[in-house]
């Protein structure tokens, strides 16, 4: 029986009804033109987007001309790609034109729906980013959509792995880019680690559409892309605190081993204090001052060392290093180090070598790196589900967009086994039935280790022919999952497997061409090769047809039901006919959740026999239910991150926006930059030694003097001007400011001051990435002790707020101070030896770990990125990288032939 929403729905539509019934005015307008437009010539059409352009530069908006422009596109892509827009797709393109999510069902067409909002709104010469989840799609993408947008008069780029700083400033530079998430997210932040605003390759944030949306905006933004370098040593401090950690006794600290967490009593903390002052490691009077938040990170971490993890049962010590054991498998893990500094402190336990540290250099989540878009789109099949999350935190509608075919797919209820082995035995009896009829059958796994042992089993029951699939998105798994929809084929695949690549019925046609022609030269043969394969293909789609279509067989549920979804969506493309299944046991993890102990017994007790199964709606709706809790919980974890993440965000786009401003500011505008830094660091001094309102006897002028020779380079008689009488801070101040600024000015006449501007600006930036890095380390420090704060009736997150902004002063203060310092003691004279402080750490690594496994995605060699260069002389010729005199004349702008990877005159052409 409807409810009263239900009818509601049933009489007036539902409002993604209603939306999409008010975008056919404008799909009818587009299809009135279709007819003129395909009386033009080519260069006709492509002189449509010079028109479009100048409509745009007299004060048009995109809106206005989106019929005519959609209508273009469409004719492009029939007279290009062979591939006529149908009018769903047009509907997806508007959605995607008005920043919203188009969902469609896989085989609609998406990446071909994309190119009328990438061609609209790369018109504004602003630039437009199409983002995918691979390298492969990206390439793949680009390569034919780009024959697309040329046709229209457009550049095309694409950006992937292992590309140089050059070519990808290139592909940015193109009306469309193609690129990753990964990519896109890592070029930012090297880019804020650029010494010259040329160097960088991004040139802003107008317009992304986001392929699988739901994939990276959901299921990848729980974790932050990092750039990580080594850090200073520290294995000192790590020795001097491990020494403390004996002098403790058990009343000192709290011990919970379940949750493997060490925290310390009042009366310990009062211990390490003093152990702490008396080595002289700190700050204030209290452990707990923001100063020490480094610190009580290293005793927590030395603590957890000695008190919660044993040798020989969570490590080893081999020779000498301490090497991991697997809990799990019991197994040595060598290479794998426990991260935050707790490897570093089992080391200092051990008394072996103690590795430095990683330091994080820069950060950033895909929610902070895709909000800075203007305006996002994104596309995908399976979205509805996240529907709240997208608008929560991207603001961003999901709207359903109609299939273009009704759907013909029957998906059946789940079948509940009791066990694991019942639940096997079943798969594989319904794969070889499937496979022995001639039917296609997709199976889904929720692991990697499961679809191996699923694969064991079908080799033990006789069954040979079956591909395995390990979402490591790369070609040959999209070959793979393109040729799934052959008659009798069996791919078994992670749920993940092959996203992006569309399953058709018989096999993919051009897949087969470039694969088995590809050497074949242009000519009759080959066309004749090629009509063979369509033939073949046709037949085959034929076959696979009359056997009922694609069957999607999924072993377990995901905790997501839009995981579910999308591999359901696998089947049933454009029309075609196709079946789903799942097939569950109570041992499964998401049975687990809510209580099949419980079912197991009642289950027995009705007389399910061993390989029985349970079938019923009301089980299907039941694990719907326990799906949506566990939906919950994740986005309020996702929500929950994104509030702290926010907290570093606002300080990251107040130093990376300082950063650009001063790589394009004016020699003028740095010296200005610099002299208000100089005359605040002036004012502190003296506020910290002629405190307001006081006595000259209470000034501490000795240590003023002393301070101001440290700090400013300057030996000014402060002491003989406080003994002046009637003189006043005011007085004090003025002339120590007027000393620093005569001092700046007379090195500014004997340098120049486009040499002193070039010092300047390099100087600021050197101190604002050091002090960068160290915030970002007192951070992360924060991060994992605020969360005590809880047990003291006090919210975690707003202390957090507050420190961090403390912590963010405190930094600033200090940036002050040291270029104030370095600017008044600053020599410049010509270097012939290199001058390293100019660029980025050499040593660097990129980083994204999987919210659930923990496993670095990057973590297979792809994560470095130092750059090799091969040194060559002006003339082009190799040359000896360590023998300057071969050099000859090298420009200043050109790469330095020592094969740094810098500019020479940020090398051995430097100034210092």
């Amino acid at each position: 029986m409807l409810g009263f929403g239900g009818i509601a729905r049933k009489l007036l539509g539902s409002s993604n009804d209603r939306l999409v019934k008010k975008y056919r005015h404008q799909i009818d307008a587009i299809n009135a033109l279709e007819d003129e437009f395909s009386q033009l010539s080519d260069a006709e059409l492509r002189g449509k987007t010079d028109e479009f352009k100048k409509q745009l530069a007299e004060g048009k908006s995109v809106d206005t001309i989106l019929v005519p422009a959609f209508a273009v596109v469409r004719e492009a892509s029939k007279r290009t790609l062979g591939l006529r827009h149908f009018d769903v797709q047009l509907i997806g393109g508007i959605v995607l034109h008005h920043g919203n999510i188009a969902e469609m069902k896989t085989g609609e067409g998406k990446t071909l729906v994309a190119t009328l909002a990438v061609y609209l709104n790369a018109l504004k010469d602003e630039g437009v980013h199409v983002v995918t989840v691979n390298d492969y799609l990206a390439s793949r993408d680009a390569t034919d959509m780009g024959r697309l947008y040329g046709f229209l008069g457009l550049t095309t780029g694409v950006i992937v792995h292992g590309m140089s700083d050059a070519q990808r400033r290139a592909a940015y530079a193109c009306d469309v880019t193609y690129g990753t998430n990964n990519e896109l997210g890592f070029d930012y932040l090297r880019d804020n680690m650029k010494y010259e605003r040329a160097q960088m390759v991004q040139r802003g944030h107008h317009y992304a559409i986001v392929d699988e949306v739901d994939s990276i905006l959901i299921d990848e933004a729980r974790t932050p892309l990092i750039i990580s370098g080594p850090l200073d040593d520290r294995s000192e401090l790590y020795k001097t605190i491990d020494g403390f950690i004996p002098q403790l006794s058990k009343e000192d600290y709290d011990l919970d081993e379940k949750q493997r967490t060490a925290t310390f009593t009042e009366d310990g903390t009062e211990k390490l204090e003093r152990l702490l002052e008396e080595a002289g490691h700190l700050q204030g009077a209290s452990l707990y001052d923001i100063e020490n938040v480094a610190i009580v990170h290293h005793v927590n971490n030395a603590l957890k060392a000695h008190q919660l993890f044993q040798r020989d049962k969570d490590y080893i010590v081999r020779g000498d290093e301490v090497v991991i054991i697997d809990e799990f498998t019991g197994r040595m893990m060598p290479g794998r180090r426990f991260s935050e500094g707790l490897h570093q402190a089992l080391e200092a336990k051990e008394n072996v070598t103690i590795q430095p540290e990683n330091q994080t250099l820069a950060s950033i989540t895909f929610q902070n790196y895709f909000r800075m878009y203007e305006k996002l789109a994104g596309m995908t099949g399976t979205a509805q589900t996240e529907a709240a999350e997208f608008g929560d935190i991207y603001g961003l509608d999901v709207i359903e967009v109609p299939t273009n075919l009704p759907i013909a797919r029957i998906d059946e209820d789940d079948e509940v086994y009791r066990t694991f082995e019942e639940k096997f035995r079943a798969i594989s009896q319904e794969i070889r039935d499937a496979h022995s009829r001639g039917q296609p059958i997709l199976v889904g796994t929720v692991s990697i280790e499961k679809s191996e042992h699923l694969a064991e089993i079908l080799k033990r029951d006789g069954l040979k022919n079956f591909k395995v699939l390990n979402a490591r998105h790369h070609e040959e798994e999209a070959g793979i999952v393109a040729q799934a929809g052959v008659p009798g084929a069996v791919t078994i695949a992670t749920n993940m497997a092959g996203r992006g690549t569309d399953i058709q019925l018989g096999g993919n046609p051009q897949m087969r061409i470039d694969t088995e022609l590809g050497d074949m030269p242009e000519g009759p043969e080959r066309q004749k090769a090629e009509a063979a394969i369509r033939a073949e293909v046709g037949l085959l789609k034929k076959q696979a047809i009359e056997n009922g279509g694609l069957y999607v067989l999924a072993t377990e549920r995901h905790e997501s039901r839009r995981i579910d979804n999308q591999l359901r969506g696998r089947s049933g493309r454009q029309g075609d006919p196709g079946r789903s299944k799942f097939y569950l046991s109570l041992q499964d993890d998401l049975m687990r959740i809510f209580g099949s102990d419980r079912m197991d017994g009642m289950l027995q007790k009705l007389g399910l026999k061993e390989g029985e199964a349970i079938v019923h709606p009301w089980i299907n709706k039941a694990l719907e239910r326990a799906q949506k809790k566990v939906e919950a919980r994740n986005f309020d974890i996702r929500k929950n991150l994104l509030k702290y993440d926010d907290v570093m965000n606002d300080q990251r786009r107040v130093v990376f926006e300082q950063r650009v401003e001063l790589m394009e500011a004016s020699p003028e505008e740095v010296a200005e930059t610099t002299t208000d830094m100089r005359h605040e660091t002036v004012e502190s001094l003296v506020k910290r030694h002629i405190p307001e309102r006081s006595y000259p006897e209470q000034w501490t002028t000795t240590e003023l003097r002393d301070e101001t020779r440290e700090i400013l380079n300057l030996d000014l008689p402060v002491i003989e001007w406080a003994q002046e009488e009637g003189v006043a801070e005011d007085d004090i101040r003025e002339r120590m400011t007027e000393a620093a600024d005569k001092h700046v000015s007379d090195k500014t006449e004997r340098f120049g001051e486009d040499m002193m501007a070039y010092v300047q600006r390099s100087l600021v930036l050197q101190t604002i990435d050091g002090l960068w890095r160290e915030h970002l380390v007192n951070l992360d420090h924060l991060r994992n002790v605020v969360g005590f704060r809880g047990y003291a009736q006090r919210d975690p997150l707003i202390e957090y707020k507050s420190e961090a902004f403390e912590l963010f002063q405190k930094m600033l203060a200090n940036m002050r101070e040291r270029v104030t310092t370095q600017v008044m003691q600053v020599e410049i004279v010509q270097q012939n030896g290199p001058q390293h402080d100019l660029a980025p750490p050499e040593e660097m690594e990129a980083h994204h770990f999987d919210a659930t496994t923990g496993e670095d995605t990057m973590g297979d060699g792809s994560n470095r990125m130092t750059a090799n260069f091969t040194p060559t002389a002006a003339d082009g010729l190799r040359v000896d990288a360590d023998d300057p005199d071969q050099w000859g004349k090298v420009g200043r702008n050109e790469l330095c032939p020592c094969g740094s990877g810098r500019k020479f005159k940020h090398c051995h052409g430097a100034y210092v």
